[in-house]
């Protein structure tokens, strides 16, 4: 079942790149900000709970349709920009296996163990 849900992942963040592909967003400012969301792991500096929190915050898909949707209503390309962003960004790194996290510490996210391999039954 791991397989399929990283596909299914993967084929969210082709959409998200063909997403900003289409709203003529320049390639350098993507790379630029796409990697943006992993400032948020520096909350671990504070401890797991912080770090989770600030994680979290930057890798939830709703927060992410909250900012294209409150894009999408005045119409601002920049917040619709940021909201697809951060969605493709969390497709990306649940392709890879990181999860939201819990507060027990990083490695700990709602698809496993960081690391650890499934059997590919």
């Amino acid at each position: 079942m791991k397989f399929i849900l990283k596909w299914e992942e993967l084929a969210l963040f082709a959409l998200s790149i063909y997403a900003l592909y289409d709203m003529q967003v320049q390639w350098w400012i993507y790379l630029l900000l796409f990697l943006g969301p992993d400032i948020s792991m520096l909350g671990y500096a504070a401890g797991n709970r912080a770090g989770a929190i600030s994680y979290n915050l930057f890798h939830h898909k709703g927060i992410a349709a909250i900012f294209f949707i409150a894009g999408w209503l005045p119409g601002s390309w920049t917040l619709q920009v940021t909201g697809i962003i951060l969605f493709g960004h969390s497709c990306m790194d649940r392709t890879f296996g990181y999860g939201l996290k819990y507060f027990t510490g990083f490695k700990f996210t709602h698809l496993g163990l960081i690391g650890k391999q499934e059997d590919s039954k």
